[in-house]
Formats: C-alpha cells, sequence, structure tokens
C-alpha cells in the first residue's frame, strides 16, 4: 500500500526525488507523442483573488486555510481574504493539490491576480513550482512603481532624443525666423555665422542669443518643461501637506483594507453634486411606541429605517440613483443601508426591503447583520445592495450633522438625538415636546428640493403618528 506523500513546500529540493524527476516526465500521462517529442498536457490551475464586491480593488490574505502540500476538493475553503468591508472564505472550484502559495498571508494582491497554484496531481506538483517561479521572475518586470522611479531618476536623456535636429553648417545666410533676424539686428549678431538648429536648418532666437552670449529665454514648452519638475514637486508639495511629516513622537499606521475603501468612497462622493435639507419631527409618540416595543428586540434604528422605507415607497425618485451621469435608476427594491460602527473602519448592513417586512422581522435581520458585521462575515449582497442610508447619531446625544452621500445612492439621512423643546401651537401656547432634527443629502442629478421636501413631510408623518410602523 503506497504512503502518502510527504507536505510539499514552495522549494522543490524538499519534494521527493520520484516528484522531481517527473518535473519533465519522459512518458507523463495524458501526454501524446507529436513529431518524435512528448507533449505534457499538465493541469495546473491558478486560484485567483477574487472580488468580493463591486468596489473592491485588491484584497488582503488574512491567512491561508490549506498549506503548501494540502490535497483539496472542489468547494473546500482554502483562503480567508480581507476586502474592503469583510473578511470571507474563498472556496475553490477544482480538485488538486495546493502546488504554490503565491501570495503569503499578511500580504495584499489586485482582483485578478494568482495567489496560488493548483496541481491536478503530484506529478504536476514540480511543473507547478516552476511556473511559481517564474510568476515570481516575472513580477519585476511588470511592476510599474521601478519603471517609473527609474524613468524619474533619469530625466537627463530625453533632451539627447530632442537634439535630434541636425544643425545646419555657418553660412546660410537668410534661413532664420523673423524673430530671430529682429534679435540679430539687436545684438549686432552676423547670421551668416550662426548655425541654425531648427527645423531644416532654420536660426531661431535661440541661436542668436546664444551666439551673442546670452542666457536664452525659455519658450513656453520650454518653460513648461522647465516648470514640469518644479510642478511636480509643487504638486507633490499639495499632497504632502495631507502627509506631512510626522510630529516627533507619533505614530504612523496604514489604513486598513477597509478603511482605504471608505476613504476612496468618500473622495468619489465629492464629485456628486449635493444638497442638504433639514426637518424638525417630534417623536413623543415614536419614543412612546419605543417603550413598547423595546422589551420585544426592537431598536430604534429599525423604528427609523421602517419609517424611511414606507416614506420612500410613497417617493420613489429618492430610492433612485444616477450612476452614469445621464440617466434615472429606479430600484425596485427599498433596501436601507444602516451605517455601522465597527473596529477599524465603518460598514453599511442592509435592511433588504425594509417596507415589506414588519418591525420584529427587521429587527430580528438586523441583530443578525450587526453579529456579522462585527465579526466580518458579511456577504457581499448584505452590505452592497442598499438604496437608501440611514446615519443615526442620536444614541449619542448628538442633535445635528450632515451625513456624506454613499457613491451609488441617491440619499442619505443622518438622524439626531430627539431632546426636550419648548414649541407653540398655532393658538400660541407653550409646550414641551421631545424634538428630533433630520438632515438629508441628496444627489441633486435626480433629487430636487421639492422631491426631498415632500418625502421628509411623509417621513414626519408617520414619525409623529407612528401607528402605521406596527402594522
Amino acid at each position: 500500500m503506497a504512503t502518502a506523500p510527504a507536505p510539499l513546500s514552495l522549494s522543490a529540493s524538499t519534494l521527493p526525488a520520484r516528484l522531481r524527476a517527473a518535473a519533465v516526465p519522459a512518458g507523463a500521462r495524458g501526454g501524446q507523442t507529436r513529431r518524435g517529442r512528448m507533449v505534457v498536457r499538465a493541469k495546473i490551475r491558478e486560484i485567483f483573488m477574487p472580488a468580493l464586491s463591486s468596489t473592491m480593488t485588491e484584497g488582503k490574505i488574512v491567512s491561508w486555510s490549506a498549506a503548501e502540500g494540502d490535497r483539496v476538493s472542489k468547494g473546500d475553503a482554502v483562503v480567508v481574504v480581507e476586502s474592503d468591508k469583510a473578511d470571507m472564505d474563498v472556496e475553490t472550484f477544482h480538485d488538486g493539490i495546493v502546488a504554490a502559495v503565491l501570495v503569503p498571508a499578511g500580504e495584499s494582491a489586485p482582483v485578478g491576480a494568482p495567489i496560488a497554484l493548483l496541481a491536478e496531481s503530484e506529478e504536476e506538483v514540480p511543473l507547478a513550482l516552476a511556473k511559481a517561479q517564474e510568476l515570481a521572475n516575472g513580477q519585476p518586470q511588470q511592476a510599474p512603481p521601478a519603471p517609473m522611479e527609474d524613468a524619474a531618476a533619469a530625466p537627463p536623456p530625453p533632451p539627447s532624443p530632442a537634439a535630434a535636429p541636425a544643425p545646419v553648417a555657418a553660412g546660410t545666410k537668410g534661413i532664420a525666423s523673423p524673430q530671430a533676424k529682429k534679435l540679430a539686428k539687436q545684438h549686432r549678431v552676423d547670421l551668416a555665422k550662426v548655425t541654425g538648429t531648427g527645423p531644416y536648418g532654420r536660426i531661431t532666437p535661440e541661436d542668436v542669443e546664444a551666439a551673442a552670449g546670452i542666457q536664452p529665454k525659455p519658450k513656453p514648452a520650454a518653460v513648461a518643461a522647465a516648470s514640469a519638475p518644479a510642478a511636480a514637486p509643487s504638486a507633490a508639495a499639495v499632497h504632502q501637506a495631507a502627509v506631512l511629516p510626522p510630529v516627533p513622537g507619533a505614530t504612523v499606521v496604514p489604513f486598513t483594507t477597509m478603511q482605504a475603501a471608505v476613504s476612496k468612497n468618500m473622495v468619489e462622493s465629492l464629485a456628486v453634486p449635493t444638497f442638504r435639507v433639514g426637518y424638525p419631527i417630534v417623536t413623543d409618540k415614536l419614543d412612546e411606541l419605543y417603550e413598547k416595543v423595546k422589551p420585544k428586540g426592537v431598536t430604534m434604528t429599525v423604528l427609523l429605517a421602517k419609517a424611511a422605507a414606507m416614506a420612500l415607497a410613497q417617493h420613489p425618485v429618492v430610492n433612485a440613483s444616477c450612476r452614469d451621469g445621464k440617466s434615472f435608476t429606479y430600484n425596485s427594491n427599498i433596501n436601507i443601508a444602516v451605517a455601522v460602527a465597527i473596529d477599524g473602519g465603518l460598514i453599511t448592513p442592509v435592511l433588504q426591503d425594509a417596507d415589506k417586512l414588519d418591525i420584529y422581522l427587521l429587527s430580528q435581520n438586523w441583530k443578525d447583520l450587526v453579529k456579522k458585521a462585527r465579526a466580518k462575515q458579511l456577504q457581499p449582497n448584505e452590505y452592497s445592495s442598499g438604496t437608501f442610508t440611514l446615519s443615526n447619531l442620536g444614541m449619542f446625544g448628538v442633535d445635528r450633522f450632515d451625513a456624506i452621500l454613499p457613491p451609488g445612492q441617491g440619499a442619505i439621512m443622518a438622524v439626531g438625538a430627539s431632546k426636550p423643546t419648548v414649541l407653540a401651537d398655532k393658538d400660541g401656547f407653550f409646550s414641551v415636546k421631545s424634538k428630533m432634527l433630520v438632515n438629508v443629502t441628496a444627489d441633486h442629478r435626480t433629487v430636487y428640493g421639492a422631491d426631498l421636501a415632500a418625502f421628509l413631510q411623509t417621513f414626519a408623518k408617520i414619525i409623529e403618528d407612528p401607528e402605521s410602523l406596527t402594522l
């Protein structure tokens, strides 16, 4: 009975002799003879970095569930990847042996890049290792930073191609630009003794100034070229302004994958023309309802999400979005994304079909979503399918704030704390009532002021008479 193969490492030298010899087999299985030569049909498959969300551009390897040399089956989880939103298990689509890990734990790779090689059998393992070595050797040639640094470190070479126009020997009198003739007259330069460096030997103003021993004034193009290095530092200085040297004793901590994604989305949102509308809402009856349903596990966040969903059902344009700058996208579902702060970032779990579910089922769903979010186990559809976002800082005592519109949505609601406020009724009588301020940021390409005002009026009516929330 054959013994099980020893665990394999990335180095082929640690393989059994029979596997090293199999790297170029004389009679490999599945091989075919063509013109007297053996053609080996090795089945080596790449495991790629998957796109776990629509905004993910690269992923970080948290850990490898399968080590080099492990045999895996289709559907087995082989690696845990940290995306911009969550940590997810990545499964293999084929049976085989994990021959080589190309991206170790703790390192990142762009979406679509190979992160491991899977060999169909032991005989293909050495070939997979050879391919891994080829990929490793090929990376320096494909890495963009190195060539860019070399190009930046060697600015002198470009002038040599620029000196391609062949100078024409002196004595070509009359081949000069009008400006060159004018300068020659001013500086008493004999054009017949000037060597032209312009097109077809034409004498340029710079040629005249050089003949007169004057430092030539740079042409506009030259100014741009000369100022380019200066402009680069100034542009770099602008970036450096945001990345100033740390204060002595400070510690610089790079963004996590999630924080980098949040930063990218926030910067992208600045390109969207937004406007903001605030609205005061009396919450006495909502507070009473909350006290009744709180023992049943219903949170204030769920009540607000349900009220927003019911209002969006009556104002679908606020639930719409503009994704191409040319059209409206009306969403058939009302999915309320709710901002949640977690360790190391921010995520927005989505209460899907919030207008169709009752507050008790929504509360159960919300509890599950928050638990998965804090464990970084949300599935892509659980955080990327929102059509409207709710951000509630009222529980922290914040009375008002503005929220930044997430990319791909039409509006986001910022909810402040409900506080006792002295109010006057239509008859002039004063009373103390609880009031909260709601601010909505909307995409002005799809939502206009009247649309948002009408939506907020509907939302306020639901909050001030919340019995419909329990239906």
